[in-house]
């Protein structure tokens, strides 16, 4: 009996508990917002966020069956923004309302939408669509992409999330489309997970990458379909948050990616360090280029695994940076010039620069479908170092009218491009390279420029064992 009691007892306060820690909802109508697609629900929208927070935390819910229309807004820590099914958060096509730079002073690469900074234990969660509305932010449709519109005093062009110093941040389920600039942008954040979403840009839309991990550590992205007209998922260093020190610590598993520029990229912005990253059991279909590192900076790039990964790429217009190159890995000095955002590509003071080292990359069991090969390029020989590609097997066969035999170098100093002839393996100054038990096929209907298993330049230690 005495122990029927306890038990009881114990069951009362976990029921008096789990009542007294349930989520609280604030429904952003009870708010004000209307999901007419017609009415501006940021302050709306806002005092949902305002008060959820102000009470502790809970889930700010957007409810099914409207399509709710907002200018800018900022979300806070202990806030859950729960989209609903057939529910949708579409971005304000009037560019003035977008104020706040995505990148501090520099006014010249876009402005926030939805926006956090300095938050703990933020989430974004439901079935629903948060839509960017980037067809309202372009100039004319072109055959391969949009025209940008030009850019003057700042780029009205939102980031569709941006999150600067985030802790503990989740992402999971919802539907993110149609970004006019980055979809999901976290700078300096720390203990992130993506899980399970789609991330659908306008595949014409210039500039409009899907995941981009700036300076950030312990990040998560899994089970995600993604697909945009610039990178899928980028890792880099940008110099306007230098504070936040290096990008470190990644994990991104089991996603479907399509590409227009580079599905999977390492780069180019990096002035800091990029380390200790693993890509694992992907698919990259229908893109340009398939796997890229691309360090233009002073930055290191630096233990990255690559496994089990299906590329399958083919050639696009010049728009897009990448000549079908199932796997990229370059070390040039970045090109100089006088476009919007210059003053901000190089380290300030400096008139010129050695770009950092990119070494120990690892490359398993990755099958490969390309119009092109695999490059290698620095402009010198100690710049890429301890190269493993192990089980790389690639088919390389025509498949579009474009032309053919180029390697991209874009962005660099000097030529652009590199024509000729289109090898297994190109390899143009690296030191330590090892290619083993991988293999070359070329397609039935075969080029001119369709040449050799591999072609090497001023590559000092390369081991070839069993390439066919």
């Amino acid at each position: 009996m005495i122990r029927l009691k306890f038990l009881a007892a114990l069951f009362g306060i976990c029921f008096m508990t789990s009542c007294h820690t349930a989520k609280t909802d604030f429904n952003i109508c009870d708010y004000g917002a209307k999901g007419d697609s017609l009415t501006d629900n940021a302050k709306a929208i806002q005092k949902a966020i305002n008060a959820c927070h102000e009470a502790g935390g809970g889930r700010v819910v957007v409810p099914s069956g409207g399509v709710y229309m907002t200018g800018p807004f900022s979300v806070a820590s202990f806030v859950e923004l729960h989209v609903e099914a057939n529910a949708k958060l579409i971005a304000n096509p009037d560019e003035k309302v977008y104020v706040k730079s995505a990148f501090g002073e520099n006014k010249g690469e876009g402005m926030m939408w939805i926006s956090g900074e300095n938050i703990k234990e933020f989430a974004i969660s439901g079935q629903g669509k948060i839509d960017g509305n980037s067809v309202a932010f372009m100039g004319k449709e072109l055959s391969d992409s949009y025209e940008l519109k030009p850019v003057h005093e700042y780029d009205p062009r939102p980031h569709l999330l941006t999150l600067i110093n985030g802790k503990n941040i989740r992402i999971k389920d919802v539907t993110i489309c149609n970004s006019a600039y980055w979809a999901v942008h976290l700078v300096g954040c720390n203990d992130v997970t993506v899980d399970g979403i789609s991330l659908l840009n306008n595949l014409k839309v210039r500039n409009g990458d899907g995941i981009d991990i700036d300076h950030s550590r312990n990040v998560r992205i899994s089970n995600c379909h993604i697909e945009s007209g610039d990178d899928c998922i980028c890792l880099k260093n940008r110099r306007e948050y230098a504070q936040y020190g290096p990008c470190e610590n990644i994990t991104v598993t089991n996603c479907v990616m399509t590409s227009r520029s580079c599905a999977i990229k390492i780069g180019s912005e990096n002035m800091d360090r990029i380390s200790h990253v693993v890509f694992d059991n992907c698919i990259i279909k229908d893109s340009n280029r398939g796997i890229g590192i691309q360090n233009r900076d002073e930055g290191v790039v630096e233990n990255i695994v690559f496994s089990n990964i299906f590329v399958d790429c083919k050639l696009y217009s010049d728009v897009w940076w990448g000549k079908s190159e199932p796997i990229y890995i370059t070390a040039y000095v970045r090109k100089g010039g006088d476009h919007k955002d210059a003053g901000w590509r190089f380290p300030k003071g400096m008139a010129d620069y050695n770009v950092g080292v990119v070494s120990n990359i690892y490359f398993s069991n990755i099958k490969c479908e390309s119009e092109n090969g695999v490059f290698v390029g620095a402009d010198h020989s100690d710049r890429i170092q301890n190269l493993y590609f192990d089980q790389v097997d690639m088919l390389i066969c025509k498949r579009t009218n474009f032309e053919g035999g180029i390697y991209d170098k874009r962005p660099c100093n000097g030529d652009e491009f590199i024509k000729g002839k289109t090898y297994g393996f190109y390899l143009e100054n690296a030191t330590n390279v090892k290619i083993r038990n991988s293999s070359v096929r070329w397609g039935d209907t075969r080029p001119a420029y369709f040449a050799s298993t591999y072609f090497q330049k001023g590559v000092e230690g390369l081991q070839v064992v069993n390439l066919e």
